[in-house]
């Protein structure tokens, strides 16, 4: 009997062993399809027009990099193109960082009302909120346009910014994250402490939230960084000192008078590198709030 048991367990053991197997092997397969084309990517930026052009796919980098980076500098001398560097930084920069902590912090704030706050008008609004996530951003880009001409704000960074406050999916998110794993008995807590409920919210609420805020800062990050169609519509002058990477990107890849391969994909990967550092500094923000550990009633 004993050791009909033990074949059981070591039958079970390698079942066990066989789809841990299978789970990493698929995982470095997915792995490898989304890391494969940045590191292409990232070697063609090494490498010379010439050589890309004969010698195809190469995994092995170039000495090119500095070259190329240098070659970038001198775009705006080719018609149609608007590029530099370090502006196409600095605007993104200003617009992504501004609109990303908006969408996090309001929405955040939004969801913990929703969640700590029991009100009749509660069902209605998270209904509503879901309504407004079902519309796409390009149904109400005419009107959005007209009003911000109206306004006299085209041309200006305001209403690439301060729509950011009013994040639906964010807020979608954030609520169901503390439905999950939000204990309200700490509120209660904090407010017969004395805490007012702002101060709450910053001192206990935010850090209760920050793996889920540091998984919706990358998400918003990135999709601000890499937003060209409304910057495109509210930026109508194309002046060059207004203008975000991705716009400058776009001028260098529908432009046929530019043949420098290398130039090209250094261009583009000028333009990740800062949200790939984003998203290191940030996963690991994540990876520390869940080894923390959660609060037990």
């Amino acid at each position: 009997m004993g050791s009909v048991t033990g074949k059981s367990k070591d039958n079970y053991a390698a079942t066990v062993r066989l789809k841990s197997i299978g789970v990493m092997v698929v995982l470095i397969l997915l792995a490898v399809i989304c890391l494969l084309p940045i590191y292409i990517l990232a070697v063609n930026a090494t490498r010379t027009s010439t050589d890309i052009i004969n010698n195809g796919v190469q995994l092995i980098p170039g000495k090119y990099l500095i070259a190329n980076i240098k070659e970038t500098s001198h775009l705006n001398e080719i018609g149609q193109i608007h590029y530099s560097a370090i502006r196409g930084y600095l605007n993104s920069g200003i617009i992504t960082v501004v609109a990303t902590f908006f969408s996090v912090f309001f929405s955040s704030l939004t969801a913990y009302g929703l969640v700590v706050y029991d009100f009749k008008a509660s069902t209605a609004a998270y209904t509503m909120i879901l309504a407004v996530m079902m519309v796409p951003v390009q149904v109400t880009s005419v009107g959005f346009v007209n009003f911000m001409a109206q306004l006299k704000l085209t041309d200006t960074y305001w209403p690439l910014v301060l729509p950011a406050i009013a994040a639906p999916p964010i807020v979608f998110y954030m609520r169901q994250y503390m439905k999950s794993s939000f204990p309200l008995d700490i509120v209660e807590a904090a407010r017969i402490d004395g805490s007012a409920e702002f101060r709450t919210f910053l001192t206990i609420g935010i850090p209760l939230m920050k793996p889920a805020i540091g998984v919706q800062a990358i998400f918003a990050f990135i999709a601000n960084w890499n937003n060209f169609y409304t910057p495109s519509m509210i930026l109508i002058s194309r002046n060059e000192k207004q203008l975000t990477m991705p716009m400058m990107v776009q001028s260098i890849l529908t432009n046929d008078k530019l043949s420098d391969m290398g130039v090209r994909y250094t261009s583009i990967f000028l333009s990740i590198v800062p949200v790939i550092i984003v998203y290191c500094l940030l996963s690991r923000t994540i990876v520390d709030g869940v080894a923390e550990g959660g609060v037990k009633e």
